[in-house]
């Protein structure tokens, strides 16, 4: 019985193949820095998911998914908080916020040009979040953020993890609502982009945390309790209009 529980312990532990903690941040913080390279390659991705969901192409878009930075920033934001760093914390929110703010002006150019005005199956598939979008991205945040902490980095994992959890799709979507003044659509898309990146950013937060990531700040038991009653109490918010958009689904089904 021991030697049952021994393997099963063993089986499903994260310490087992995990990196070094300086091989494990060095990894994440180069993953999420807002550079040049990163800035053009966005751009990229903005207009090739723009074209996609203009023209209603599902390969187009997955290829955008695939080369969208947009998740890196995400994970270094999760490692400021597990390491209690306020300022890497900060500076990677903020890097977040102006690749955020670069994606929407782009796409919204985008479709204010494009003589194709009517919303595409693949545009409207992006404004209707439920909580089984909930799932898709706490469960790719968890994947992602255990495949980027291995000693031997699983990369196969991270594209994967990209396409399941479209960070870049409900971005575009805002950008093609705020074109063309659909204020519905753009709440429902704006939400879903809401719904990713916080799930993917807790997930990430829970693995690290996890892995004892060294906190830099002399941070307290009781702080750090505050700051994860916090957590859950954002979580059930984010989490409980999800629910209501999944009961009309299901009752219109």
């Amino acid at each position: 019985m021991n030697e049952f529980k021994y393997a099963l312990k063993k089986a499903f532990s994260l310490e087992e193949d995990s990196a070094t903690h300086e091989e494990i941040k060095r990894r994440i913080i180069s993953g999420g820095q807002v550079t040049g390279t990163n800035m053009c390659v966005l751009i990229c991705a903005i207009l090739i998911a723009s074209v996609g969901l203009n023209v209603g192409s599902t390969a187009v878009i997955i290829g955008a998914m695939l080369i969208s930075p947009l998740m890196g920033s995400l994970l270094a934001m999760a490692f400021g908080v597990a390491s209690a760093d306020k300022s890497q914390l900060l500076r990677n929110f903020y890097g977040f916020l102006l690749q955020l703010i670069i994606s929407l002006l782009v796409s919204t150019v985008y479709f204010l040009l494009s003589p194709v005005k009517a919303p595409t199956s693949e545009i409207i598939a992006r404004t209707q979040p439920t909580v089984y979008d909930v799932i898709i991205a706490t469960a790719g945040g968890f994947a992602g953020i255990i495949g980027s902490t291995r000693h031997d980095k699983a990369n196969n994992i991270i594209p994967g993890v990209a396409i399941a959890t479209a960070l870049m799709p409900p971005v575009c979507t805002c950008g093609y609502s705020i074109a063309n003044a659909k204020w519905e659509m753009l709440s429902g898309a704006a939400y879903l982009f809401l719904v990713n990146c916080y799930f993917i950013f807790v997930s990430a937060v829970v693995i690290l945390d996890l892995l004892k990531i060294p906190k830099i700040s002399n941070i307290n038991e009781k702080q750090w309790k505050r700051l994860k009653v916090a957590i859950i109490r954002n979580t059930i918010i984010v989490l409980l209009p999800s629910i209501f958009f999944t009961f009309l689904m299901l009752r219109a089904h």
